[in-house]
């Protein structure tokens, strides 16, 4: 116990962390809720959220190290043991300004004090052999699922979505650290102007956001409602909605509220969206964020989408459906995504389609539906769209413009877009 007290804060709460994210919490609440309860400093809590979330990307890669230096089964490892040796290896190979011996010590200090002397031995094994992954032969049908950390059956379903020269640079798209987005609050600056105080540039995607290298000066703006983050596939996903001042528009999955920002914006703040969400305690996040950002023209409310409000049945302009999914087109920023039971995701088509038909009821005739999810998972994307289409006649795909090209349905792709993985369908009622 001694030798955890002298382990850095940052290093320590890491490991604490990751001992209890074995039992699938997620990583985003994991770590809210134990900055929100230690008190780090700036240094520290930048440590900690590098190593639980690097390690959460990385695990089976380096479960794969520990296994081929060991020799033996993981299974056979205590849990503290194989924390403390995730977190040391993590700092040696991916994280370049930490000196190794202080990786080393600090990690053998985590461990329980029977299984230091092997925390140690392995480390310093690794050290020895210039801190180099030995990954997988290219021929080894493991190969994509070390090299990228990826579960087996994950890499199976992208290779019959995307064969396997795709899937490899969506899954190194993943592991890169591309720049923040942010969406600008038009009402109040000028997207150019914004790019010039942060030093980005006007993201050529979606006129509304900019892309920057950093994070300085981003929180002050955030605060003062003249931004909000936001990547720029769902910044794009509201402006294809085509929202205009005077518009009735229904978002019916809304929360946390960045589309409805978006839309608000895109209206001038004139005119209404109807911020719909299943869960209550998320319609707070929409308020708060509304109320910062100066929008006037959203009304919240606790709703499932598949149960529409009568009273707006066939009333809406505009409707949003972005439907709940399975991520998998956001694993770049919530690595602990990959490790889902695809089993449980099967499920979700048959709610996504339940959710699309309830929120079509809103559209007027004439009027925009847009149906949108942040996976790449075909089955909760054109298999969604195609069963309502084919099922609803009265509705029709609705061609837009992107980047020069006309089309109905987009699929946005990390290695190519520098964006969430991302599916957007736009339709019309006739």
């Amino acid at each position: 116990m001694d030798e955890i007290k002298t382990v850095n804060p940052g290093r320590r709460a890491a490991y604490a962390s990751l001992c209890k994210m074995r039992a699938g919490k997620y990583t985003n609440l994991e770590v809210g809720t134990m900055l929100s309860r230690m008190q780090l400093s700036e240094a520290d809590r930048g440590l900690y959220t590098a190593l639980v979330y690097g390690v959460t990307e990385r695990l089976i890669t380096l479960d794969y190290i520990i296994g081929t230096l060991s020799g033996r089964q993981l299974t056979t490892l205590d849990e503290g043991v194989l924390c403390a040796l995730r977190i040391g290896l993590y700092q040696l190979a991916y994280m370049d300004r930490i000196p190794p011996h202080a990786a080393v010590s600090q990690s053998v200090s985590l461990a329980p004090a029977k299984g230091r002397g092997f925390v140690n031995a392995l480390l310093r094994t690794f050290v020895r052999g210039g801190c180099a992954v030995s990954l997988p032969d290219r021929a080894d049908k493991q190969d994509l699922s070390v090299r990228y950390s990826v579960p087996a059956p994950l890499c199976a379903a992208f290779l019959d979505w995307f064969g396997k020269d795709t899937t490899e640079r969506i899954f190194a798209a993943f592991l890169e650290k591309e720049k923040p987005a942010l969406r600008i609050n038009t009402l109040r600056v000028g997207a150019s102007d914004a790019a010039r105080r942060l030093g980005g540039v006007v993201s050529d995607l979606c006129n509304g956001c900019v892309k920057v290298t950093s994070f300085d000066g981003v929180l002050e703006g955030v605060e003062s409602g003249d931004w909000f983050v936001q990547d720029e596939a769902s910044a794009l996903c509201a402006s294809v909605l085509g929202a205009c001042p005077g518009d009735t528009v229904v978002d019916v999955c809304a929360a946390p509220g960045g589309k409805s920002f978006a839309m608000a914006m895109d209206m001038e703040d004139q005119g209404r969206i109807y911020a719909f969400d299943l869960h209550k305690n998320k319609l707070s996040l929409i308020e708060r964020g509304a109320r910062k950002l100066g929008l006037s023209i959203l009304e919240t409310e606790a709703r499932d989408a598949r149960s529409p409000k009568e009273s707006l049945i066939g009333k809406a302009d505009r409707v949003l459906c972005d439907a709940p999914c399975s991520g998998l087109g956001v694993i770049g920023k919530k690595p602990d995504i990959k490790y889902k039971d695809l089993d449980a995701m099967s499920r979700l088509p048959q709610v996504q389609y339940d959710v699309l038909v309830g929120a079509a009821a809103y559209v007027r005739p004439g009027g925009t539906l847009v149906y949108s999810t942040c996976t790449l998972n075909p089955e909760e994307n054109t298999g969604v769209t195609d069963r309502f289409l084919k099922a609803y006649p009265e509705f029709a795909p609705y061609p837009f413009s992107f980047q020069g090209e006309v089309q109905s349905s987009l699929t946005l792709l990390p290695h190519i877009h520098g964006t969430d993985g991302f599916y957007i369908c736009r339709m019309q009622r006739r």
